[in-house]
């Protein structure tokens, strides 16, 4: 079986592939940091800002409290 070798990475023009992508690649990254935060018992938290300025989270249930008494983040473009 052949490797498909380096990949170039480099942003995606069309808008909708890449609300598309955007949206695969954060649920892909989400259930990472779930699998790492159950097999590991590691402490996870995630934030992800989309291009719109929408936040999206995820903590394992440990540092649920630690989140809440982080100041609120203030999103610059």
């Amino acid at each position: 079986m052949a490797r498909r070798g380096r990949v170039e990475l480099r942003r995606i023009e069309d808008r909708t592939s890449r609300q598309v992508r955007f949206s695969k690649r954060r649920a892909g990254l989400f259930k990472k940091a779930f699998e790492l935060s159950l097999l590991c018992d590691a402490e996870v938290a995630l934030l992800v800002f989309s291009p719109a300025g929408k936040l999206y989270e995820y903590a394992s249930s440990r540092c649920m409290p630690l989140a809440t008494r982080l100041p609120p983040l203030v999103y610059v473009a």
